[in-house]
């Protein structure tokens, strides 16, 4: 779903040159300015800007889940070999922004970093691209990729916003430097960053796609706070903060400043799950996890939250724009999403007695963030209250949230599941057993689960892929009761009404080079 208020497309309007956009970042300070070592929109937002990509969402299209378009490259290419072949022809007038010339060795090399790092390198998304044999510039010109097997998941896993183009030079040189430093050929050339505080950029004047960009320069501000972000918003400090903002803060600012700022809101590609520790007793037994889903009521549940937290949209563990996501109806056979919550709920208390679990008491791990970890971990509780079970919220930082997680000390846990390109397939990687994934945190070892994502991933056909999707599913979220899968989140944008040419897509990491931004002052 995407919806828009008081918002000009893009192509309605004769773009204006000119101008200096002022945005807030939501952090504090990224942890590196190196995407392929990152996995937060903090060093997305900081940096994407001075940066290029092989192939992307399309900029005035950013939400769709199925159409990509080059960057580098000159034209999308069909592949070869059964699809196992596909070769990219890299565009001869693309610079870095030191002058030097880009070409298809450097974004080999920098592929070859992403897909099979070298020692000492870290590669956050390496799991992507097990489809991936090799990458080789076999010219200037030129980049061939080689796959093990054919596979719809490459495709979107290639336009993946992380996936930057280090110069191949710097690389060789010292694979570490791009962690602290900034050098690619983007839209925007770095004037200078003042870690915790800002980051300045120019105009490329030699910029490769041609009247683009249209600003003279872009001004990151660090905020952490949402209230600084908000205020900076009202005040026109900033014009557009581009993470996303609760229902609250879109009430305020559009009551108060009425046709001065534009809003526009989507479903998110990312959503909080519950985790139970199959290592601990009695979430080994499928009979207390079941009832755990049971409990809660999603289908009252997500309207409810909606009003107060950015979450708004019932789905299984597929996006819910997706045309491999389930159906309602397909939905309403599982575990927590069955449309009698009382003939639910009464199942859910049979199955705890069954298994000795009655009165249940346990902790949820939960992140010390607002929105929407703590809303969303008030009401789970609650759901749980309804079947006898006493939980207590153990609210922690990121930091320990992470390191309770990673040493299995926990009962339960609140997580999210956020990804960019929306990518069905990889995207429900996360609930592969830690063996295989290790940011899975329950703990379990499945290796009927492995088979079935397994046969997945090399399915080309549609029609057969959508079905090996749900088989995945109903193991995940139905058989086993790995995960419970809660309301997906809903992002909302605000900017001020003079910014034009932005679009909203499904996830806080896409669309971020802003070379389509113009101001209308």
């Amino acid at each position: 779903m995407l919806t828009a208020f008081a918002f000009t497309p893009a192509g309605a309007e004769q773009p204006k040159q000119g101008g200096t956009l002022t945005y807030v970042i939501p952090a504090d300070a990224p942890p590196s300015l190196d995407a392929h070592r990152e996995t937060t929109y903090a060093t997305i937002h900081t940096a994407a800007p001075y940066y290029s990509v092989l192939i992307r969402v399309p900029p005035d299209n950013p939400a769709s889940t199925t159409e990509f378009v080059c960057d580098l490259c000159t034209e999308m290419p069909k592949p070869t070999d059964d699809g196992k072949t596909w070769t990219f022809k890299i565009r001869d007038n693309v610079k870095f922004h030191d002058g030097s010339k880009l070409t298809a060795k450097d974004v080999a090399l920098s592929w070859q970093y992403i897909v099979k790092p070298p020692k000492g390198v870290v590669s956050a998304r390496q799991s992507f691209y097990e489809m991936v044999d090799s990458v080789n510039a076999t010219d200037d010109s030129t980049v061939v990729f080689k796959l093990k097997y054919a596979t719809a998941a490459f495709l979107p896993a290639l336009a993946d916003p992380y996936a930057w183009i280090y110069k191949k030079e710097i690389l060789e040189k010292d694979p570490h430097w791009y962690e602290k430093n900034i050098m690619g050929s983007g839209p925007f050339k770095l004037v200078k960053i003042e870690v915790g505080q800002s980051i300045t950029g120019e105009r490329n004047k030699d910029y490769y796609l041609k009247g683009r960009p249209y600003l003279d320069g872009i001004v990151g501000i660090f905020a952490e706070k949402q209230s600084v972000r908000t205020d900076a918003l009202k005040a026109d400090r900033a014009s557009i903060e581009f993470r996303g903002l609760p229902p609250s803060a879109r009430d305020q600012l559009t009551k108060e400043l009425g046709d001065k700022i534009w809003v526009q809101d989507s479903d998110w590609n990312c959503g909080n799950i519950l985790t139970p520790n199959h290592q601990k007793k009695p979430f080994d037994d499928v009979r207390v996890r079941k009832a755990l889903a049971l409990a809660i009521d999603q289908w009252k549940g997500a309207p409810a939250l909606s009003k107060i937290a950015n979450v708004r949209t019932v789905g299984g563990i597929v996006f819910p724009g997706s045309p491999l996501a389930a159906t309602k109806e397909e939905l309403q056979t599982m575990p927590g999403y069955w449309p009698d919550i009382e003939k639910s709920r009464a199942e859910a208390k049979k199955l705890l007695k069954e298994a000795g679990a009655e009165g249940l008491k346990f902790e949820l791990l939960n992140r010390n963030v607002d929105q929407p970890y703590k809303f969303v971990g008030t009401w789970v509780i609650g759901e749980w209250k309804k079947i006898g079970l006493n939980v207590e919220q153990k609210v922690v930082p990121t930091g320990p949230w992470f390191s309770n997680m990673r040493a299995g000390t926990f009962d339960v846990a609140m997580e999210a599941n956020c990804q960019s390109v929306v990518n069905p397939v990889l995207d429900t990687g996360k609930y592969l057993p830690h063996r295989v994934f290790p940011d899975n945190y329950g703990y379990y070892d499945d290796p009927k689960s492995v088979e079935l994502y397994e046969a997945m991933q090399k399915e080309t056909d549609p029609a057969k892929l959508r079905v090996a999707m749900r088989a995945y599913e109903k193991h995940t979220l139905d058989t086993e009761v790995h995960e419970i899968v809660l309301p997906y989140w809903y992002r909302i944008v605000m900017g001020r009404s003079y910014v034009k040419g932005w679009k909203i897509s499904p996830s806080h990491y896409l669309n971020q080079d802003l070379a389509n931004i113009w101001l209308d002052k």
